[in-house]
């Protein structure tokens, strides 16, 4: 039993808040009427739980009779679930303006997933698959070589959250745009990585898939949007 999963989210908390307190002083952030952080936060919160409670589920846990296994984690977070629910409950709380809302945390959500991958460290849970790669980690007690995979999702959502924040920046997307990409980008990361964690079953490849396609459609949908509304503006 360990409390582990709460640093990680801290981790997580904090990189989110740090990535909104930079584009705030930047001016990407301002565009809509909502509070970012406290949605965000509150959509993060919801995910984690419903995600975990959705893992205990599937290994036959009921959290009614095992309410302390919700915080000490055996069988961590669906990574299924959890983001759509948290998707769910931002769009929820931001819904008179979720294009406007969800542009505002589109860096800012892939930062928080770089530190929740970083979070790894704290968990002690950073190896995925068996390499010969000269950066290869190995457990305490073990002389295989293992891809410290969560760190490289934690680079890869890293550099994604960066991109877009200076995107949002200087080349000021489309609405809708930046928000998309992100959902584009966040499955591309899992996809990638899926395949140096350890799995039974090869992992959700089919949703991250799907999550790639949904953000790329949904990216190219508000692009065309954009460019008719300024076709149709009067000169």
């Amino acid at each position: 039993m360990e409390f582990t999963l709460l640093g990680a989210a801290a981790l997580a908390a904090a990189a989110a808040w740090l990535m909104l307190w930079w584009e705030a002083r930047h001016g990407n952030a301002d565009r809509c009427s909502g509070n970012l952080w406290e949605t965000v936060l509150l959509a993060a919160m919801a995910g984690l739980f419903i995600g975990r409670l959705a893992t205990m589920l599937a290994n036959g846990t009921n959290p009614l009779t095992n309410p302390g296994d919700v915080v000490l984690v055996r069988g961590g977070v669906s990574t299924m679930v959890a983001p759509l629910a948290a998707m769910a409950v931002f769009l929820i709380a931001s819904r008179r303006e979720p294009v406007a809302m969800s542009d505002g945390i589109a860096a800012a959500a892939l930062a928080g997933l770089a530190g929740w991958h970083s979070g790894c460290l704290v968990r002690d849970a950073c190896l995925g698959t068996a390499t010969d790669l000269p950066w290869a980690l190995t457990q305490q007690g073990s002389n295989v070589g293992r891809h410290p995979v969560e760190l490289y999702a934690a680079v890869l959502f890293a550099i994604a959250a960066v991109a877009i924040a200076a995107w949002k920046a200087h080349g000021r997307p489309p609405p809708g745009v930046p928000a998309s990409l992100a959902v584009a980008a966040a499955a591309a990361i899992r996809l990638v990585t899926e395949p140096m964690r350890p799995s039974l079953g090869g992992g959700p490849v089919w949703f991250y898939t799907a999550g790639i396609v949904a953000g790329l459609i949904g990216a190219g949908w508000f692009w065309r949007r954009a460019r008719r509304g300024r076709g149709a503006a009067p000169t």
